[in-house]
């Protein structure tokens, strides 16, 4: 009888004391940890792009009909522009790469020629070049903070250089002034050609868009399929080739 009156007054304390102790016991919220945010992602993008260029080359030679190969400086420059477009991925790192094609026109790179026995043909020939120039590029974005290193596509001011190298599928035609009795041929050819590039930009986000230099090679530009060997006062090459561009861009990102 003891023993049972025991257990009932422990369970009757049990019942009256346990609710207070669990409203003692502290409860803790859950904690949501956030993901962490390093700002940097790739992504693709679209671009596309227009400048206004000077060309610039040493000179032009040509085979002469009395004395052969016979070099002429040139005495201006051309000038014209470019557009184009092309795709990309930036790594979110501050490296970038992209293929682009441009299409590229000059014109008023002359010579003079002055002196020359017939049957050549004094006078100043000028160049009118049109050229479509496919580009592999690769680039690298900077922050202007003073501890940046890459750019992480977070927004705002960045700089960038770059670098580029392809093919130029080259088309050239020349006015001759006074007319030469005999036109010099149009012509053109596929030679090397390479890119450096700098500039400034601003990040929007989805939209990027800059303005830099980009100094364009083309290794040579010649009259071909005229032949040297045929018409020697006709064929003509010039080595060389650097067309300086101001160049606008505009990027879209994909994600």
């Amino acid at each position: 009888m003891r023993k049972l009156l025991a257990s009932v007054v422990v369970a009757a304390a049990a019942l009256v004391t346990g609710p207070a102790v669990a409203a003692d016991i502290p409860e803790y919220p859950d904690i949501e940890i956030p993901e962490v945010d390093y700002g940097l992602g790739g992504s693709f993008y679209l671009r596309g792009s227009a400048a206004i260029n000077l060309h610039w080359a040493r000179e032009v030679s040509h085979a002469a009909t009395w004395t052969g190969q016979i070099v002429h400086p040139v005495d201006q420059l051309g000038y014209g522009y470019s557009w184009g477009a092309g795709f990309g991925y930036e790594t979110g790192d501050g490296l970038r790469f992209d293929g682009t094609i441009d299409s590229v026109e000059t014109r008023g790179l002359r010579i003079t020629k002055a002196g020359l026995p017939a049957p050549d043909e004094n006078g100043t020939y000028t160049l009118m070049l049109r050229s479509t120039v496919a580009l592999a590029n690769i680039y690298y974005d900077f922050g202007f903070g003073g501890d940046s290193f890459g750019y992480s596509g977070a927004g705002g001011a960045f700089g960038y250089v770059g670098a580029g190298a392809g093919v130029a599928w080259n088309n050239a035609s020349v006015n001759v002034s006074p007319a030469a009795n005999t036109p010099v041929p149009t012509g053109g050819n596929v030679s090397a050609a390479g890119a450096l590039m700098a500039g400034v930009g601003y990040d929007m986000g989805t939209w990027v868009a800059d303005l830099g230099y980009r100094a364009l090679y083309i290794n040579q530009i010649n009259n071909s399929p005229t032949d040297p060997a045929v018409d020697p006062g006709l064929y003509y090459s010039i080595d060389n080739n650097w067309i300086h561009e101001l160049r606008g861009t505009v990027r879209y990102r994909f994600n």
